[in-house]
């Protein structure tokens, strides 16, 4: 029953978001948004030696958005795109196709598994992870030398 995948402790992180708001000036910026629910989330990130050093999020979402949102904002200063990018793959196997959960650094993730037979609540929950890593990678390409204007 979907009144399952609302235990206290998905509600009390979706009731906490770490970093909510955005920065003055990112390096880089990501927006996304569910078609089927509406649920957005707005990513800003400045990122140094390939790595996130600031980080806000401006969630508008479900309990079950807000609360992956609240785990990518817990663990993210230090990551590199690669870790989540990892984490985002890892996590949207673990909803569509019943993989493990995510390890490392974002392994809280798992208390989303049940999510996994609500097929309708996939998108929302991982918005936060698809803006983070976009945001990450335009931070990037911005910040590097091949990148620069």
């Amino acid at each position: 029953m979907i009144d399952d995948l609302y235990s206290a402790r998905l509600l009390a992180l979706a009731a906490n978001l770490p970093h909510a708001g955005r920065l003055a000036d990112p390096d880089g910026s990501s927006e996304k948004v569910s078609k089927l629910c509406g649920s957005r989330v707005v990513v800003d990130v400045k990122v140094q030696d390939g790595k996130v050093v600031d980080f806000a999020q401006d969630v508008k979402a479900c309990a079950l958005g807000q609360a992956s949102a609240s785990v990518l904002g817990a663990q993210v200063l230090g990551a590199t795109l690669a870790e989540i990018e990892i984490a985002r793959d890892a996590f949207r196997a673990m909803l569509k196709d019943g993989g493990p959960t995510p390890a490392g650094r974002f392994s809280d993730l798992s208390m989303l598994a049940p999510v996994k037979d609500y097929p309708a609540r996939h998108a929302s929950t991982l918005l936060a992870f698809e803006a983070a890593a976009e945001a990450v990678r335009r931070a990037a390409t911005r910040t590097s030398p091949a990148g620069a204007a």
